[in-house]
């Protein structure tokens, strides 16, 4: 009898890649170039869009569609087909913090009225370390009316996806995977050892595989904090923070983490993860609670300051008009979830300041929708102040004469990632 691995590679079986954002859409584009694919999301215009080999999130080009064995469809009655699924949809947090488990067992549903024996289920998600065990397989279980481990198998490989990042890719990053027992593992390996030209790592455990993934996450979130910290301290020094990471930065093993605003869809928002399950289990996080606090606060601590250096410039806030440059979670991507400029923002408008938001990314429609702030673009003139909140490489191209046009003659430069630094010669300069 032919493993599951040689049957999809012989093309008698089929993959199904359930949910194609940033993380389900590269994944599901390199199993096509070996297995038969069905590509699903619930999105109607997403599916319309990729079946013409169009990325709005841009991070996939139109070459990476061609010679695919590769169907998008938002049909479930299409996923009967499928005897592998791989589920890839966002797992974020609620309002208060805590996961919101919601797009994840909903999708759990979806393949559950679709599973059948021999087949298996890998899940992609960042989630608690249990999650996978505990929330979705009674799921699977009781849409099925199968039995786990029996009937059908279960893995989890957690996403390693950085988007808007050409080197670090699907193929040439170490994939991470686990299943529900030897067997399993086994063959989920072989799956994607096909794609993974890095190789895979085989985990001792569905939850070591997922706390693997959580803790990549918080571990750059404590560090940045760190970071976020020290900058508030050198700021009342009158120490310009980058310049003292600079000199620290010739030590052979100082790490190079730099301050900034922490948001997007995975170091904001997978510590919070790992503190709910730790609070479950009877502890308090206290370092990784800490490192939340500080990251979360910065964008309210940037307006701060802004509104002091708009003061002590021109000697009054009212009226003020600022303008700022960046929204996504990071530099060249469209990504605006979670976004941490938008603090920011807010803050600003509490101070009755009157802002623009401009960026040359971000999709004007979906930003209208997500945060109800209009994007505006046509960069005019007279700002008291501006903020550069996201290094996009476009921005990184202009110099002080260009910001001395658009601002007053008392214009303050609030640079957040100290793109320039040391070229602020005649306009007040501020960074992190």
């Amino acid at each position: 009898m032919n493993t599951k691995y040689e049957q999809l590679l012989a093309k008698n079986e089929k993959i199904a890649v359930v949910g194609l954002g940033y993380v389900g859409l590269p994944i599901a584009l390199a199993f096509a170039e070996h297995f038969d694919v069905i590509g699903f999301d619930i999105n109607k215009e997403r599916i319309a869009q990729l079946s013409q080999a169009i990325d709005y999130n841009k991070e996939e080009g139109k070459e990476a569609f061609e010679n695919k064995n590769i169907t998008f469809t938002t049909e479930t009655t299409k996923l009967v087909e499928a005897t592998f699924f791989v589920v890839a949809v966002p797992t974020p947090i609620t309002d208060f913090h805590t996961p919101d488990l919601s797009p994840l067992l909903g999708a759990s549903r979806t393949v559950g009225k679709v599973l059948k024996k021999g087949d298996y289920v890998v899940f992609e998600s960042s989630v608690y370390p249990g999650c996978t065990e505990e929330d979705c397989i009674p799921v699977l279980e009781e849409l099925s009316g199968l039995k786990f481990n029996i009937d059908f198998k279960v893995g989890y490989s957690p996403e390693r996806i950085n988007p808007g990042d050409k080197q670090h890719t699907v193929s040439n990053v170490i994939k991470v995977v686990s299943g529900s027992d030897a067997e399993s593992t086994e063959e989920v390996a072989k799956v994607y050892e096909k794609v993974i030209t890095a190789g895979v790592f085989r985990a001792a455990s569905i939850k070591v595989a997922e706390a693997a993934k959580i803790i990549e996450n918080t571990q750059r979130d404590v560090n940045i904090a760190l970071m976020n910290e020290l900058s508030i301290i050198f700021n009342r020094m009158n120490i310009n923070t980058f310049d003292v990471l600079e000199a620290a930065g010739t030590k052979w093993n100082f790490l190079k983490f730099f301050p900034g605003l922490v948001g997007g869809h995975c170091i904001g928002v997978d510590p919070y993860y790992l503190t709910f399950k730790a609070d479950r289990v009877g502890y308090h996080a206290k370092v990784i609670n800490s490192g939340r606090y500080v990251n979360d606060s910065m964008g309210f601590y940037i307006a701060k300051q802004t509104v002091k250096k708009i003061i002590a410039a021109k000697g009054t806030l009212n009226p003020a008009k600022v303008l700022v440059m960046g929204v996504t979670f990071k530099e060249d991507v469209n990504d605006i979830r979670n976004s941490k400029v938008m603090d920011i923002v807010r803050e600003l408008k509490s101070y009755g300041v009157e802002v623009q938001v401009s960026d040359p990314w971000a999709d004007e429609a979906e930003f209208q929708h997500e945060y109800s702030t209009p994007l505006d673009n046509v960069i005019k003139e007279g700002y008291d102040a501006i903020i550069v909140a996201v290094s996009h490489k476009a921005y990184s191209l202009y110099e002080e004469d260009y910001f001395e046009k658009i601002s007053t003659s008392k214009g303050v430069i609030i640079d957040v990632k100290g793109m320039y630094r040391n070229k602020i010669q005649n306009l007040t300069y501020w960074s992190l």
